[in-house]
């Protein structure tokens, strides 16, 4: 998995850019989780390459997907520990930049209580402490209504009418994070990311496996927007650049509106066998326009086709998985 990691946090000019001459420490909180170790990495490879001697601190309980080493064997410093323990939140390094990974989802669908807990209290709570910090702060495009295909998708200005409780609360944290912003002058972007996806996770590897398996694949959904995680986080890197105040969004996802009966059967030329459907395509879904940070970072590396038949061949050979479905056929918001 080594070789996977590296492939999965190798740093592009762009980030590298940004990064260049960045003063003090960089903060990744919730790094435990699918993009954080490899944000963590990537941020480290960059200062190396730059030569710089910025300080990479991941936060975590590290008990989601990698452990503490995963991160100390590349020179990332790790902090262990729940965000919730006020002697342990009260400890964290007052570094000038922070990326916050932290959130819930999966498994909340029957607790709105920690849903609020993490996604809205934490958020309002660490906003605060970071006030003089410069914040990414992830979020996701859950936050926009249903669209339909043909509208090319939410932008940054569009109506947000969240599906469900995780949506909610994800639209809440936003909102805690612009009353800090506002309140205190906090540069702060606000990521709204749809599917990013690799290897061992994401929508693609959910519907391939289904086609490779010959189990029915659901499009009730219809369409979805995704991005190769490498480019998502290069982008999301470069997005210090436009934190502000007041806070900021910005969709990040691929240009591709993706048909999830189409993508199925891509995959079916990939593997030789024909795909099953259950369900009926709705006419709406969740979608977002990325074009305006295609324009300011450019468009995203990796093509839906070469993100096809990598997962492909991936599944193919074997490769593991992180055992964890994205869900993307819900459309009550239910996780």
């Amino acid at each position: 998995m080594e070789e996977i990691d590296r492939f999965l946090s190798a740093p592009q000019e762009g980030a590298i850019d940004t990064l260049r001459n960045l003063e003090g420490d960089i903060l990744v909180l919730g790094a435990g989780g699918k993009m954080g170790l490899h944000l963590s990495l990537l941020l480290k490879y960059a200062v190396q390459k730059l030569g710089q001697n910025n300080r990479i601190w991941a936060a975590s309980r590290f008990h989601s997907l990698n452990g503490k080493e995963a991160y100390e064997r590349h020179g990332v410093e790790t902090l262990a520990g729940d965000f919730r323990d006020s002697s342990f939140s009260g400890s964290l390094p007052k570094c000038p930049t922070v990326f916050y990974l932290i959130g819930a989802k999966f498994g909340t669908k029957d607790n709105p209580e920690l849903l609020h807990e993490i996604n809205v209290e934490l958020a309002a709570q660490l906003a605060s402490q970071f006030r003089d910090s410069k914040i990414v702060a992830f979020s996701t495009g859950c936050v926009y209504s249903y669209v339909t295909p043909e509208s090319r998708g939410s932008h940054e200005a569009s109506p947000t009418d969240p599906v469900g409780e995780y949506a909610i609360s994800c639209l809440e944290r936003e909102k805690r994070f612009e009353e800090a912003s506002a309140k205190s002058g906090t540069p702060v972007a606000l990521i709204r990311l749809n599917y990013s996806v690799e290897f061992r996770y994401g929508v693609l590897l959910d519907v391939g496996e289904k086609v490779m398996n010959g189990k029915p694949v659901d499009i009730t959904m219809g369409h979805f927007n995704l991005i190769w995680q490498n480019d998502a986080l290069n982008q999301i890197v470069q997005t210090l650049e436009i934190a502000q105040s007041p806070a900021l969004s910005i969709n990040i996802t691929g240009p591709d509106i993706v048909s999830i009966r189409d993508l199925a059967e891509r995959f079916g030329s990939q593997f030789g066998k024909k795909p099953l459907f259950i369900g009926k395509e709705a006419p709406t879904t969740w979608l977002s326009d990325a074009s305006r940070s295609h324009v300011l970072f450019g468009k995203p590396s990796v093509s839906l086709q070469t993100m096809i038949e990598w997962t492909a061949a991936w599944l193919n050979q074997g490769g593991i998985t992180h055992g964890k479905p994205t869900g993307f056929e819900r459309r009550d918001g239910r996780f």
